[in-house]
């Protein structure tokens, strides 16, 4: 499958975990059905949203292998491979191509700053190892490193297989700036939720969100309505949405989407200590969120 085919809502599934804090592979399983049969257009498992730092590697690879057994290739694949170490990334990505994953997304996960020098061995290291893209995710709120345009457009130029861009830094210009340094040619995805419409509008090529699975509709609706050039749907659409967006990021995106799923019915368990469930301050506005979205 090639870059082109990945587009649109890329939905971010929680990890599942039973009272035991044990993963819960049937109620992923079922979570993941959900999302791709009510239209997600590609499955983006194991980020932030999927608590990929507090699993173990065989955790890890039982979550690969359930959500591609899953899909089975419906849509899109791209599995979340990062890790502190770059021997470490490699072996979660060529596990994830081994097992069928479409792509692997890269965040720099690391104690010590990286320079530019050493994000660019990472990458190339990865990049040697497996045979299907890369995307590399720009998060500076939680990894603490900040790529820049001009890096980022660099190591898409250089680097065999890396051949989209996650921005997650919620500035819009960081995009421009990318598409006008690729000429267009460097795929770039919005990973800040409340920045979802103005990013479509600037050729952000998809949405890689937790939010599907609260409300996949009015997300799927957005991304058709920029798609038809309907600015006006497409601006109440984004009004609906915006304050469950900006409430789930602010709470931390596994607390907040795996207490909505609760409040639906769907509960998955909690989070995985140190994160903690939603107080009830919190849970009491994301039922009036959930109502009103």
């Amino acid at each position: 499958m090639s870059t082109n085919e990945i587009h649109g809502i890329l939905a971010y599934p929680v990890t599942p975990f039973t009272a035991d804090n044990d993963v819960d592979t049937g109620k992923l399983a079922a979570l993941v059905e959900r999302l791709v049969a009510d239209g997600a257009h590609g499955i983006v498992p194991l980020g932030s949203t999927g608590e990929s730092a507090y699993l173990t590697e065989a955790e890890f690879d039982a979550v690969v292998d359930t959500t591609i057994g899953v899909v089975g290739r419906r849509v899109p694949v791209i599995i979340g491979a990062s890790d502190l170490t770059t021997a470490n990334t490699i072996r979660r990505a060529q596990y994830a191509e081994r097992a069928g994953a479409d792509a692997v997304m890269v965040v720099p996960i690391s104690y010590w700053k990286l320079s530019e020098r050493e994000l660019r061995q990472h990458y190339a290291a990865i990049g040697a190892a497996i045979g299907i893209p890369i995307m590399v995710y720009n998060n500076p709120a939680t990894s603490g490193i900040d790529m820049s345009p001009e890096l980022l457009v660099s190591m898409f130029e250089d680097i065999d297989n890396v051949t989209m861009v996650k921005e997650s830094t919620g500035d819009l210009s960081r995009m421009q700036r990318i598409a006008e340094l690729s000429d267009g040619q460097l795929p770039f995805y919005n990973g800040n939720n409340p920045l979802a419409l103005k990013a479509f509008n600037a050729g952000a090529k998809g949405w890689c969100t937790a939010a599907p699975n609260l409300r996949p509709q009015p997300c799927l609706d957005l991304y058709e309505a920029v798609r038809a050039g309907d600015g006006s749907r497409a601006e109440a659409l984004y009004e609906g949405l915006r304050p469950l967006l900006e409430f789930i990021v602010a709470g931390g995106l596994p607390t907040t989407v795996k207490a909505g799923l609760e409040l639906l019915g769907q509960g998955v368990g909690d989070p995985r200590p140190p994160l903690l469930p939603l107080d009830d301050d919190g849970r009491t506005q994301l039922s009036r969120l959930l109502t009103s979205a």
